[in-house]
């Protein structure tokens, strides 16, 4: 298709960043590979605020420490200098001054740069009649299909119901990042579609109407309105955090889970969202209340029980639930809106010029109780129909220093708590430090905190990063974390520990190149078995991995980037495994041509999946992929974008996977007759 096209249409610089260019892509990259997982990034849209910020740029004069960090180009220390320097010194009176602010060197600023302003930026009047006149309109339309014949699509009792198309459809009109009203539809590959458990088309709808005023709180209350889907986060992420959080990434100094107390959700995890109404009300500079109420279905496995009291025969109850959003087969759409969950949750925040205080305080009910499958590991989990929860989070700069942190509890009586520090040291050293106390029996259902494992329970740990700029062009960073979990995991049937550190020396050239090595260690008790009896034990395994990369500016169109993953991992009862993956890629994005692609092709050979390595891929627009790279064989990919107009741009992919160790690839229903696994998506996006 594409090359059927005319090579006519006026040319436009994309308005996102070049791939590379930001550090976020690093951070997925660690978020996949600390929760063990695998595929696609289903947060798809963490870059719109670039967008809007692009043609209406941030005013840094203005910004508070959440929309700097939804910039995400900026860490959590480089955020606390910006806005200790505007205390110190005043505003900025002009966008060099930055090179004055510790900790912004010359690649932060030139990333800074498109996106932020001063004076009159972000100064405009906002009304629903500008909304709706001058507004700005986008449409999006995805496919995208597996070409290798599954097992899942062949004519079974249990096999998938739909055809092995994906197909996504988002529509949004908005102005700015102050105003937003829009739908998304999708359905994933064996769904149905127009028919069977979808005779409405879709799998998944979801929509959304947003207003945001920053500057609400001087003589107008209504800061924030969010109907439909939205996303709320309070605190430090140890009650609720809706959105993405870095845990422990290559930006060692990025800690903190705050973001936007409300946001319009429009991304395609059908999990992590609340739907209903809420609003955030500034009653002056200092003071504002959050309130919000959501009532939505949930998927989940249900068993039928008998009732002991007598009233009933029996009864249905949960025993867990499914966050994937797949309904592909009989038994996912009979676990399909399963249970009914109501969420009620509030926030009082008062604000300081350097600071804040919040209280917190949420409450989720179910319409059935949740009864987990009883097992050692997770006794202390939460189980029931109703859970309450509340916190208490603070956030406090004193000079170069920042202090943070959040303490929770929920109605069994447990208290979580976590508190942390960010210092500039020097213009040259940034550091960052957080203990966090997680106890066994702390339940809260939408917890996502700092931590080694996810849901903030049964850990306790202390971590430390530190940042050196020894001298110009060089940068040295590093963390070690060390835990404990007090209780037993699933993985370990015991009380458990562990610690990691990792070490990463950069030399860059501004315009040029960027290079770095880094080293990562990991040690931590898991499961082995005792071959004499029934009983596992707990025993260290390690985990090694070194990465060479270097990415290379052959011109101002073309970037050329190879990188080099190596690692093994062993313990005292299995063999040493080991592998390697070497990735070159091309990404070629010209001012002055309709026309950009990136590829890529890769090389690995590892002795298992153990043994794995996770590399962040560029896809379509919005869309991530972070797969792991295991076993023997070579992967590649190739993305095209074409600039019809400067309305409309169509995208192309096509990746492969080839494994030489296997006959097939995939297990169960996904499995599939050959080697390959090849991937082949289309999107076409209009803005009007």
């Amino acid at each position: 298709m594409f090359l059927l096209l005319p090579l006519t249409g006026r040319s436009q610089q994309d308005s996102l960043p070049a791939p590379g260019s930001t550090p976020l892509e690093q951070v997925i990259e660690d978020a996949l590979q600390n929760e063990g997982g695998e595929g696609d990034f289903d947060f798809n849209t963490l870059f719109e605020n670039l967008e809007a910020y692009a043609k209406r740029p941030l005013n840094l004069n203005k910004a508070d420490e959440n929309a700097l960090r939804e910039l995400q180009l900026l860490t959590d220390v480089q955020i606390m200098n910006l806005l200790q320097y505007r205390i110190v010194a005043g505003e900025l009176v002009d966008l060099h001054e930055l090179q004055a602010v510790p900790g912004f060197d010359l690649a932060t600023i030139r990333r800074l740069l498109p996106y932020v302003g001063i004076g009159n930026a972000g100064n405009e009047t906002y009304t629903l009649r500008r909304f709706f006149r001058e507004g700005d309109n986008e449409l999006f339309l995805s496919w995208s299909r597996v070409l290798e014949p599954q097992k899942g699509y062949e004519p079974a009792p249990n096999g998938y119901t739909g055809d092995p198309n994906r197909l996504y459809l988002r529509y949004k009109h908005s102005l700015g990042n102050r105003m937003s009203i829009g739908f998304t539809a999708e359905k994933d590959r064996g769904e149905a579609f127009f028919k069977g458990s979808n005779p409405n088309g879709f799998d998944y709808y979801s929509a959304h109407f947003f207003l945001s005023n920053p500057d609400a709180g001087k003589g107008k209350i209504l800061k924030a309105l969010a109907i439909g889907d939205y996303a709320v986060s309070f605190g430090h992420g140890l009650m609720l955090f809706s959105g993405f959080g870095a845990g422990k990434s290559a930006l060692v100094t990025t800690l903190k889970r705050n973001a936007r107390t409300l946001r319009p959700y429009t991304s395609v995890n059908e999990a992590n969202f609340m739907r209903g109404a809420a609003a955030t009300l500034a009653f002056s500079d200092r003071l504002e209340f959050t309130a919000f109420t959501s009532l939505r279905k949930r998927d989940g496995n249900l068993v039928l029980q008998n009732d002991t009291t007598g009233i009933d025969s029996e009864f249905r109850e949960l025993t867990s639930f499914d966050i994937d959003g797949l309904h592909r087969t009989p038994a996912e759409i009979a676990d399909e809106n399963a249970a009914e969950q109501f969420t009620l949750g509030g926030s009082l925040k008062y604000k300081i010029s350097n600071g804040h205080l919040a209280v917190n305080a949420l409450y989720d009910q179910f319409d059935k109780p949740l009864n987990r499958t009883p097992q050692a590991y997770n006794r202390f989990y939460f189980n029931g129909d109703r859970l309450l929860n509340a916190s208490i989070d603070y956030s406090w700069v004193w000079r170069n220093v920042n202090f943070f942190g959040e303490t929770a509890t929920s109605d069994n009586g447990a208290v979580a708590t976590l508190n942390g520090v960010l210092i500039g040291l020097d213009r040259k050293v940034d550091m960052a430090m957080l203990f966090r106390h997680y106890p066994r029996h702390y339940q809260a259902l939408n917890a996502d905190p700092f931590g080694e494992t996810t849901g903030g329970r049964n850990e306790t740990g202390l971590y430390t990063g530190i940042v050196i700029r020894p001298a110009a062009n060089w940068i040295l960073s590093g963390y070690f974390d060390l835990w404990q979990h007090p209780w037993l995991r699933f993985d370990a049937d015991a009380p458990s520990k562990g610690h990691e550190y990792r070490i990463r020396v950069t030399h860059f050239r501004k315009r040029r190149y960027e290079a770095f090595a880094e080293f990562r260690n990991e040690v931590k008790e898991i499961n082995v078995p005792e071959f004499e009896s029934q009983v596992n034990r707990l025993a260290e395994r390690r985990q090694f991995q070194v990465r060479l990369q270097f990415n290379y500016q052959v011109s101002k169109a073309l970037e050329w980037r190879s990188r080099v993953d190596a690692g093994f991992v062993e313990n005292e009862v299995y063999d040493l495994q080991q592998g390697f993956a070497i990735y070159q890629d091309l990404i070629y994005q010209p001012i002055a041509s309709p026309i950009s692609f990136t590829t890529r092709f890769a090389l690995f050979d590892t002795d298992g999946y153990a043994v794995r390595f996770y590399a962040y891929e560029n896809n379509l627009l919005y869309t991530f992929s972070i797969p792991p790279y295991y076993n023997q064989g070579m992967r590649f990919y190739l993305n095209c974008r074409y600039r019809l107009t400067r309305a409309l741009t169509v995208e192309g992919r096509f990746e492969q996977t080839y494994w030489k160790d296997q006959e097939t690839v995939g297990s169960s229903l996904e499995e599939t007759d050959r080697p390959t696994r090849s991937l082949v998506s289309m999107q076409m996006r209009y803005k009007f």
